[in-house]
């Protein structure tokens, strides 16, 4: 069968006085046959080159589900006078959540079981969940497309109604005041899709009659609501990429109108939480790695901020938790998590990690009045676990670690962080793990170097008992932590944006270069892989250095930038100026174009690839990497693989249940594999 051949239908496109021929913008009409024909055509394709391969993928499907403690459950925690968990029961794709009154020993009730809600359906996911304060309404929201336009449903937890109210077309974020039928939610725009109207909902009326609370006119800028820890105000948080703005009422005072806490200003960012008298804010106020201040309620304005913990040059503050006598953060320093426990009164101290490269984060902590701080940790080697720490006595108690069906055995694994020089002298962590026994440093071990590098996202350590699939078949994995991220602090994502955006992708490749230098791997052994903002990350590169990757994996890659740029219709553009750029004013444009995959593909050889997309995708539509894989198909002079495949029932985050997804990736790692000769 024949790689399938996209018709060519010139488009010109102007900007700046620059033109530009795009021979199939044509494919972004989901409603065009043609567009669906095309995409079935190449999903066939795909099926024909990978049949040799279907026995194996299903074997991997196979060895990575049954990897998996099928009748597993989440560490339940306490709040409102019950315990909540979530369970799965063994066959079953979907959660069932759970709550048991008072004590782990009172009967069990199931609040929702997803399964139920989604026989028969071919997608389905369920965002937010939340219950009234009397904990006798349920309030969730489920999305049957994958294009993440929620529909809010009510249950009656003492009947197991499921009442007459519905609210369609809304983001899945809400929340209840504190009268126990007043629910506050967002909507986004139904083409753009962002997040940007807040309305008041009360139970028994419909939502036709809603009303809307507040509007951000903004483009630039999405907003959604939230309750503090304390349950007593209700905020609605805008922000852009570069700015914030809070406004808050009394959780008991629906009706009332919402207040700032400081208005916005450009390049200020700051987010709230309350304890007491006083707001509790990180912000990046005079302090590019954030800092924590507090503000009286009463007068929160930033006139009246004062120092709680002041900025750190070398030390990023991530996130905070309150409680009655500590106060706990989480705080990246030299690109490794830290959480620092703070007595109101008194010195703090640190949680001590010994993995010489882990993820460690603040996990639920509903309760105000405990000494027990809840947190999750894991390492390349370490399967994910769940800790809580007495704030006291300083002991940690493992409640849960990830149960790897069939035995694990970490001593037989090896992982280290390494740094390579960047282009410009910077150096860059990368993380790597591998199995001993099979590999050896002569540059013969297949390597996959993993990335995002984009929106201050910083890609920590973790484990991953599907990766077991590939280090037991002899691959190394490794995690490139290069600028975009905020692995080593915000200069460290502020480094790999707008104008210095280049840097993320000259940064992953000085970390391939680096490892094929020191005999980790080798050209004809090493692979890339990048999702969504990685999948831009993966088209940069290959346009940059093919010839140091013997393969690539790029999930919804963001690669058409300029265009998708071009245009505010499409959902996120507006919001991600402060990001890319805006291409509206030529310094930016000529950048972007600089860079842009789809615009720098050339008549030249590539490496084998493999390229994933979901029609129903709302954050990159489906047209990018499809566009991308007809451009490379008609000039790419090689003979390597190239192969898209497009989830037709599904949108970003790829098929719906906890093994549908494990398919998708069964056949990514059979693509590696069968490059490497060991698909067997």
């Amino acid at each position: 069968m024949s790689a399938p051949l996209a018709p060519k239908k010139p488009q010109l496109l102007e900007t700046h006085g620059h033109q530009r021929i795009d021979h199939y913008y044509w494919m972004n009409d989901r409603e065009d046959p043609a567009v669906i024909q095309y995409l079935e055509s190449e999903n066939a394709y795909l099926k024909e080159v990978m049949k040799p391969t279907e026995g194996f993928q299903q074997m991997l499907f196979e060895e990575m589900k049954g990897r998996i403690k099928e009748d597993d459950q989440s560490v339940p925690y306490f709040k409102s006078g019950y315990h909540w968990y979530v369970r799965y029961e063994k066959g079953e794709e979907y959660p069932i959540y759970c709550r048991k009154r008072g004590s782990m020993d009172a009967p069990e009730e199931i609040i929702l079981n997803v399964n139920e809600l989604a026989k028969g359906k071919s997608y389905y996911q369920v965002g937010g969940t939340s219950t009234t304060p009397d904990q006798k309404i349920l309030a969730f929201a489920a999305d049957e497309v994958g294009r993440r336009i929620y529909t809010i449903y009510f249950k009656n937890l003492e009947t197991g109604e499921i009442l007459e109210d519905r609210i369609p077309e809304i983001t899945g974020n809400f929340v209840w005041a504190a009268d126990n039928k007043t629910l506050f939610y967002s909507k986004q725009d139904p083409e753009t899709l962002r997040s940007h109207r807040i309305f008041r909902h009360s139970l028994g009326t419909p939502s036709s009659e809603d009303k809307l609370i507040f509007e951000e006119t903004d483009e630039e800028f999405s907003c959604v609501v939230h309750k503090t820890k304390s349950e007593k105000y209700i905020l609605i948080h805008s922000e852009s990429t570069i700015s914030s703005e809070v406004r808050f009422i009394a959780a008991a005072l629906p009706d009332s109108d919402f207040k700032l806490i400081q208005e916005r200003i450009p390049h200020l960012e700051y987010a709230a939480d309350h304890y007491g008298e006083h707001f509790y804010i990180r912000t990046n106020d005079q302090a590019q790695n954030f800092k924590l201040v507090k503000a009286p309620v009463l007068s929160p304005a930033k006139e009246n901020w004062i120092d709680v913990i002041p900025h750190r040059s070398e030390v990023l503050l991530e996130d905070f938790d309150l409680f009655s006598r500590y106060l706990v953060t989480q705080e990246r320093t030299n690109g490794l998590t830290q959480i620092q426990i703070k007595p109101w009164e008194g010195e703090g101290h640190s949680l001590k990690f010994d993995d010489e490269t882990y993820t460690a984060w603040i996990s639920t902590n509903p309760e105000f009045d405990t000494d027990l701080l809840r947190f999750g940790y894991n390492s390349l080697t370490t399967p994910s676990s769940v800790y809580d720490y007495h704030l006291i006595s300083k002991e940690k108690t493992l409640l849960k670690q990830q149960e790897v069906v069939g035995g694990y055995d970490a001593s037989e694994f090896h992982s280290e962080r390494i740094w390579a020089k960047a282009k410009d002298g910077v150096m860059v962590p990368i993380s790597l793990v591998y199995k001993k026994s099979l590999f050896s440093k002569t540059g013969k071990n297949p390597l996959l170097l993993y990335s995002y590098g984009s929106y201050g996202y910083s890609m920590d350590a973790y484990f991953s008992s599907n990766r077991l699939s590939l280090l037991n078949r002899g691959f190394v994995f490794a995690i490139a932590h290069i600028r975009g991220g905020e692995d080593l602090g915000r200069h460290w994502y502020e480094d790999g944006k707008m104008l210095k955006k280049k840097n993320t992708f000259t940064d992953f490749i000085a970390c391939a270069e680096y490892l094929i230098a020191e005999n980790y791997t080798a050209p004809e052994h090493l692979y890339a892989m990048g999702g969504s903002a990685g999948g831009l990350l993966m088209g940069a590169v290959i346009n940059m250095k093919p010839e140091l990757f013997h393969g690539v994996i790029a999930n919804v890659p963001f690669v058409d930038v300029v265009t998708t740029m071009l245009d505010e219709s499409i959902p996120l553009t507006t919001g991600e100026f402060q990001e890319w750029g805006n291409p509206k004013h030529q310094e930016y444009y000529e950048y972007m174009l600089s860079y842009s995959p789809y615009d720098n593909v050339e008549a030249k050889a590539y490496p084998n690839l493999l390229v994933t997309s979901g029609l129903h995708d709302s954050q990159v539509q489906y047209w990018e990497p499809t566009k991308w894989v007809a451009k490379l198909r008609e000039l790419k002079t090689d003979s390597n693989l190239l192969l898209l495949y497009t989830n037709m029932e599904a949108g970003h985050g790829g098929a719906s249940g906890r093994f549908n997804a494990l398919k998708e990736l069964a056949l990514e790692y059979a693509f590696l594999l069968m490059l490497e000769g060991k698909a067997e």
